[in-house]
């Protein structure tokens, strides 16, 4: 990247999961995918993973991602392989510099971290060994440069309402490839608020505003009466 261009014009990876379920402290990783584009139409380099959760994939996260237990057990690999080899990956574009689009970044990160934790003795940290994750979570992006926008914010919304296009929807590559270009046009739309920063503020940034995105959801809750409890960490929760 020339010292005149902007983030979202230089190299950026991206990285999604699909999984057992949505509790980053019980569920799996059954598939994931890593995609390193070096610039806006270059060609993409690709890494996919599909794992043997060695537990059953409930029906409602089988609906969603189409994976079966026959799948996983025939051609799956053992988690242990599988989470190593992935923050292995992560930690080489992290000493690069590059920076790491994850749609919901706390979701796929600490579940990547209590995977490595479950079956290999190991963190997330412990493999960065230092070198930083300069993460970019498109969903806080647009909760920052638009708050009052209604309606829901998944990837799939978030594609529509930015032009960009997600073909095969729920599979890790697909998701990653269309979050790698929903953060290009994120940050050209919003040159001012995200584009000028470096990555490293940006990374910054973005912590602060998911935890004020996070005070805020948690008000609401509190004001409806609902006991649901939201983390303010990002882009990793802390183990218990």
């Amino acid at each position: 990247m020339n010292q005149n261009s902007q983030w979202y014009e230089g190299p950026l990876a991206s990285f999604d999961t699909e999984t057992t379920g949505v509790d980053v402290e019980q569920d799996r990783i059954v598939s994931a995918a890593l995609l390193v584009q070096s610039a806006p139409g270059a060609p993409v380099q690709r890494s996919s993973w599909l794992a043997d959760p060695g537990v059953p994939i409930p029906d409602g996260a089988r609906a969603v991602h189409g994976i079966t237990d026959e799948q996983v057990r025939a051609h799956g690999r053992p988690p242990t392989e599988v989470s190593t080899e992935i923050a292995v990956a992560l930690a080489a574009q992290a000493r690069a510099g590059v920076p790491l689009v994850v749609m919901n970044a706390p979701y796929d990160l600490t579940l990547l971290d209590r995977e490595l934790r479950r079956h290999a003795g190991s963190t997330l940290a412990a493999h960065l060994a230092g070198a930083e994750l300069l993460v970019v979570d498109p969903r806080v992006l647009d909760k920052h440069v638009d708050r009052y926008r209604k309606g829901r914010r998944t990837l799939t919304d978030l594609c529509a309402h930015y032009g960009v296009e997600l073909a095969g929807a729920h599979d890790a590559g697909a998701d990653a490839w269309a979050a790698l270009q929903l953060v290009r046009v994120l940050g050209g739309r919003h040159r001012t608020a995200l584009g000028e920063l470096s990555p490293a503020e940006l990374h910054l940034r973005q912590t602060a505003w998911h935890a004020a995105q996070a005070r805020g959801l948690q008000a609401w809750f509190d004001r409806s009466g609902t006991q649901e409890r939201v983390d303010r960490s990002w882009p990793l929760r802390p183990a218990a």
